[in-house]
C-alpha cells in the first residue's frame, strides 16, 4: 500500500518538527503543524495560543487551564469538557486533512486518529536527553528552568494527553512503523529514511 500521509510523533527537542518540514518539502506535499493549530482554532473558536498550549497537553479542568480561551466559552460544551471538545475538533480537522490528499502531520495524536488508514506511515522521533537538551538551548535559548526540566515537563504533558485520549502508551514502538533516534542518525538521515520508505511504497 502506497504511503501518502506521514505522521510525526516526537519527543520535545528531538527535531521531529524539522524532519516533518524537510520530508514535506522533499515530497512536495503540504506540511501541517502551525497550520493545523490555526485550523483547529478556527473551527473550535479557541484562541490559537490556547490550542497550541493544550492540544497536546494533559487535559485539565481548572479555570486556570482556560486562561487563553476566548471570552464567554463555557467549561462544558454539549455536555463535554473544554478538553474533550477540543479533542473532538482536533480529530475532525485531522481526518479532513487526510482526506484532502498526501501530507505530513506533526503531533496532535495524529498517529492514533489515523490508525485505521492503510496509506499512512506513522513515525516516532526520539533522542537521548543530552542531545535534546543541547538542541533546545541552541534553538530556544536558556530559561529559568533547566533544559532537563523543560524536557521532562513537556514530554510528561504529551504522554498524559496521549494516554488519556488513546488508551495507548506514548512512544511505544508497536504504535509506529518507524522509530528513529536523531541523536544517533541525525536529522538529515532520518529525513532520508522516511522519504525513502514513502518513495519505495509507490513502486
Amino acid at each position: 500500500m502506497e504511503k501518502k500521509i506521514i505522521t510525526i510523533s516526537r519527543e520535545f527537542g528531538s527535531g521531529g518538527r524539522t524532519i516533518g518540514r524537510m520530508v514535506a518539502e522533499r515530497l512536495g506535499i503540504p506540511f501541517y503543524d502551525k497550520e493545523l493549530v490555526d485550523q483547529i482554532a478556527l473551527e473550535s473558536g479557541f484562541a490559537p495560543k490556547f490550542v497550541e498550549e493544550h492540544g497536546e497537553h494533559s487535559p485539565g479542568n481548572s479555570l486556570f487551564s482556560y486562561a487563553f480561551a476566548p471570552q464567554g466559552v463555557p467549561g462544558v460544551m454539549n455536555g463535554m469538557s473544554t478538553a474533550d471538545f477540543l479533542w473532538n475538533i482536533q480529530c475532525s480537522v485531522i481526518l479532513q486533512l487526510a482526506e484532502k490528499g498526501p501530507c505530513v502531520i506533526v503531533g496532535r495524536n495524529a498517529d492514533y486518529i489515523l490508525k485505521d488508514r492503510d496509506d499512512v506511515l506513522h513515525t516516532y522521533i526520539h533522542a537521548d536527553k543530552e542531545f535534546r537538551a543541547d538542541r533546545i538551548v541552541r534553538l530556544y535559548g536558556e530559561s529559568e528552568k533547566s533544559p532537563e526540566a523543560r524536557l521532562n515537563e513537556k514530554d510528561k504533558r504529551r504522554r498524559v494527553n496521549y494516554q488519556h485520549y488513546t488508551g495507548r502508551n506514548w512512544g511505544q514502538a508497536q504504535n509506529y512503523d518507524l522509530c528513529l533516534d536523531t541523536g544517533v542518525l541525525g536529522v538529515d538521515q532520518c529525513t532520508d529514511i522516511i522519504v525513502g520508505v514513502v518513495e519505495k511504497s509507490k513502486k
